[in-house]
């Protein structure tokens, strides 16, 4: 029997990636998303995107999605009180299975396992170990899309926000920069793709400078477009 699982998602493409993976699993049964939202900017933590384009890749997934709303700024404890009340509830509703499409950092991935020791509720890790280099061109190679919303500047220049994730994009990257970012280098916003079942629409909006990031804003289409 497939076990009940929901995919941490933060809306870029490891995690768009880790749905693909988990839809042609048989053993696996994805019933819903969820995702930290900062409540006073109203956007995915660190991604920055709009919380109304999160909810159109939920749509298009044909999945719920669980907000999960974080204060800004975030202390440790403030988050892991949210994150534990999240769980409760994921257990009154017999979720087996978390799942996360971390790559290879054997910290996170401790604390993913640390935190759901005890809970009755599994960590999994559909990509995990896959050599980044080869994910990224297998991502691109399938169709899966995105555009890149945030990065740091101390490790990527600037002038890669608001790219394309493609095959341009990666033979741009200076060298020492992971090809999926694992290290924070940037981060994503997936809105094409094999685990779609339509195109998310986007336009580039303004890329600004916050709290040591880059950002660039992605706008929903306007109601009468």
């Amino acid at each position: 029997m497939s076990r009940r699982t929901l995919l941490s998602w933060s809306s870029g493409k490891d995690s768009a990636w880790a749905l693909h993976v988990l839809q042609r699993d048989p053993l696996i049964d994805v019933v819903g998303l969820f995702c930290t939202v900062n409540k006073v900017f109203d956007r995915v933590a660190m991604h920055g995107v709009r919380v109304a384009l999160l909810q159109q890749q939920a749509e298009s997934a044909g999945l719920p999605l669980y907000i999960i709303e974080i204060p800004f700024p975030c202390s440790d404890s403030e988050y892991a009180e949210a994150m534990t009340s999240f769980i409760d509830t994921a257990r009154k509703e017999s979720i087996e299975c978390f799942a996360f499409g971390d790559l290879f950092l054997e910290d996170v991935r401790q604390y993913r396992e640390t935190n759901l020791n005890g809970t009755g509720i599994t960590p999994i890790f559909p990509i995990w170990g896959i050599p980044t280099k080869q994910l990224s061109s297998e991502m691109i190679a399938s169709g899966l899309r995105a555009v890149i919303t945030c990065l740091d500047p101390r490790r990527l220049s600037e002038k890669f926000a608001g790219r394309e994730y493609n095959d341009s994009f990666l033979s741009d990257l200076p060298e020492g920069i992971d090809p999926c970012g694992e290290y924070g280098e940037f981060h994503s916003f997936a809105f094409d793709g094999p685990m779609f079942q339509n195109p998310i629409e986007i336009s580039l909006g303004e890329t600004v400078h916050r709290d040591g990031f880059v950002f660039t804003d992605l706008l929903p289409p306007t109601p009468n477009e």
